[in-house]
């Protein structure tokens, strides 16, 4: 069964309402209006992102300073891979989020996509912040081109490159739907071995400064996932034509592939050399996390035997799209910034 190719946005149409009449391949003026959209959920996401703006220069970086140097062996060889891991993929991230923007009849969406990109320009700024603070420019230098020569990164990073390069070179409905379900595996499971990694660091009172960065991160990424998967549901909705049983095996199959490759990357960048970290709990909750996101985009997850988290003393750093109190709010202020006087000793 051919899919339907996917025609770009125009810059103007006149002759059609604001309101678009399709998420994609519809008709709309481009001419915003947040009080005349076609999805509801867009401007309370928009809201979710503006309230999630930050900058790298809000964090002092002066105790880590200090601190990277007592750090052992094996933490220092963590924390610089993992950067360097989370460097590559925000790059992707922000071409990608604009690959698709282009396809979004919806100005809202469009709107979303851009601040979307924007977020992850500034995620990849805070790696070159933070590597700047606590290594020469040689060691940031060769953190940033880990994916060139570290063989477990680079498979992993095929993966989703080869997974988006057939959307960037045959943009079709078919195309864009399993590209998507790359990138909730970016977003939303292949970080989340490094996030652990710094959060444990954090709650032993080491790299605060450096994981409340992290955790930055971590809010909007997984305001990006819950936005790609609405828009994942949002195009099945008009081609329902598309949600095939080989679409719904398609996305099992790719996030356990998945999580194969992220549990392969803990072993080797983490394994049971992290004081705090069980290689088998860490194992179980990139299973939970993939077990998730599967169900987040709609389908029964490949993991039914992972529904809970075995990794319960990260949950102040989750579900961040939910509308609760989480841990760091406990100021007066609506988005309270983490320091290491207002949070990670809570743990």
């Amino acid at each position: 069964m051919s899919s339907e190719t996917l025609n770009t946005r125009k810059i103007m149409d006149p002759d059609a309402p604001n309101r678009s009449t399709g998420i994609i391949n519809g008709r709309s003026s481009n001419v915003l209006n947040w009080d005349d959209v076609r999805f509801s959920w867009a401007y309370p996401k928009y809201k979710r992102m503006l309230a999630n703006f930050w900058t790298p220069f809000e964090i002092n970086m002066s105790k880590d300073i200090r601190q990277f140097p007592q750090l052992s062996e094996t933490e220092q060889d963590a924390y610089l891979k993992i950067i360097g891991l989370l460097a590559l993929l925000d790059s992707i991230q922000t071409d990608y989020a604009g690959k698709v923007a282009d396809y979004l009849t919806d100005s809202s969406l469009n709107a979303l996509m851009i601040i979307l990109a924007q977020q992850e320009v500034i995620h990849n700024h805070s790696y070159s912040y933070v590597l700047s603070s606590v290594v020469s420019k040689s060691k940031q230098d060769e953190t940033f081109d880990y994916w060139r020569t570290e063989p477990t990164l680079r498979k992993r990073n095929d993966f989703i490159t080869n997974g988006y390069a057939d959307f960037a070179e045959s943009p079709t409905v078919r195309n864009l739907l399993r590209s998507i379900v790359y990138d909730v595996i970016l977003e939303g499971l292949f970080f989340y071995s490094g996030f652990a990694f710094f959060y444990n660091l954090a709650r032993n009172q080491k790299m605060v400064a450096t994981s409340t960065m992290i955790n930055y991160i971590n809010r909007d990424e997984q305001l990006h996932v819950d936005l790609f998967a609405k828009i994942f549901k949002e195009v099945l909705e008009q081609y329902p034509e598309e949600n095939t049983k080989e679409l719904e095996d398609f996305v099992r199959e790719t996030f356990k592939h998945a999580a194969e490759l992220e549990i392969a990357w803990g072993r080797e960048i983490i394994g049971n050399r992290i004081e705090g970290i069980e290689m088998h709990e860490l194992e179980d909750y990139i299973k939970f996390m993939a077990h998730k996101r599967v169900k987040q985009m709609g389908y029964e997850g490949p993991y039914p035997e992972h529904k809970k988290n075995p990794m319960r003393w990260i949950v102040a750093y989750q579900e961040v799209d939910l509308g609760k109190t989480d841990f760091f709010e406990q100021k007066s202020r609506q988005y309270t910034k983490t320091s290491d006087e207002n949070g990670f000793d809570d743990l």
